[in-house]
């Protein structure tokens, strides 16, 4: 039996069914469908900036499941007090300060006013206009006094993160447990190890929220079984699942929830359609108000 210091490395402190059934977000009165679709975009705008950074993967879906983390409960962060942009930076900040590839708040936030330029932004959920061939470089420029005003802003945000957490930072990713899985499964196609990497990046962006609610083996088996079913690859017969501690019931959540991602951002990218997602507190306000608007009208 491992030690339990070594259990621990493995696991992560998962959200409670209170914490699921209630959010600070709601209890402000933001609409579960708006902060789902915020909690949406503004992961994916950690994953867009962690890759202009040239950070790990590793550290990219560490800070996306502190970034989900923060919103959870009614003790969490509220998306009418915070901006989910200013979050998203801060917990990427955060978790590439705790690795070995630190980033400076320059390099954060120089990639941050890139990202959310609405004339310059490849992001669809920023700019669903489309980028201009040439976008024009003021348009994302970071004069001196911006950046330090949002550098403040940055600590701050940092600060409140690791309070909401209770300073509880550690992630831990089925990335690498899947691999050791496929091995004891004696399994070595490139094909599903890669299909397997995609779900697994996939399901840091999932409206369940999979990387709270289920430990990483769970999270590796399910990302295993779907990538051999989808591959056409054969695993060994039986309930295999259960020798890595993974009953069929969560196996089954878990296949469903990784499977609809697809049909989950098709369906994003059909609501915005034209508008952006509100990223800070002001279009957040600004889209209530038009729903409120909306339903007058009617």
């Amino acid at each position: 039996m491992a030690p339990m210091s070594e259990l621990e490395h493995l696991s992560n402190a998962l959200a409670t069914p209170a914490q699921l059934s209630t959010s600070s977000s709601s209890l402000d009165g933001i609409p579960p469908d708006l902060e789902t679709s915020i909690r949406y975009a503004g992961a994916q705008l950690t994953q867009a900036a962690g890759i202009l950074l040239r950070l790990s993967q590793d550290i990219i879906a560490q800070a996306i499941v502190t970034f989900t983390r923060f919103w959870i409960g009614p003790e969490g962060g509220s998306l009418g007090i915070y901006a989910a942009k200013d979050v998203s930076a801060a917990s990427l900040y955060l978790c590439a300060k705790l690795s070995f590839q630190p980033t400076s708040p320059r390099s954060i936030l120089n990639v941050y006013t890139f990202l959310l330029s609405p004339d310059a932004s490849p992001l669809w959920f920023v700019n669903p206009k489309g980028v201009p061939e040439k976008p024009a470089p003021d348009t994302y420029y970071l004069s001196e006094g911006t950046y330090q005003t949002e550098r403040l802003v940055l600590m701050r945000i940092e600060s409140t993160i690791l309070r909401t957490l209770g300073f509880n930072t550690h992630v831990a990713l089925p990335h690498t447990v899947a691999l050791t899985y496929l091995q004891t499964l004696g399994t070595s196609s490139s094909a599903v190890a890669a299909r397997v990497f995609e779900h697994l990046n996939a399901a840091l962006l999932s409206p369940q929220l999979l990387y709270v609610t289920h430990q990483p083996n769970a999270l590796a088996v399910a990302a295993i079984y779907l990538a051999a079913r989808e591959t056409g690859v054969k695993l060994v017969d039986g309930e295999w699942w259960e020798v890595f501690d993974v009953d069929r019931e969560e196996l089954g959540f878990l296949v469903v929830g990784m499977g609809s991602m697809e049909n989950f951002v098709r369906a994003e990218r059909q609501k915005w359609k034209t508008r952006p997602i509100p990223l800070v507190i002001d279009e957040v306000e600004a889209e209530m108000e038009r729903r409120k608007m909306l339903e007058e009208g009617e």
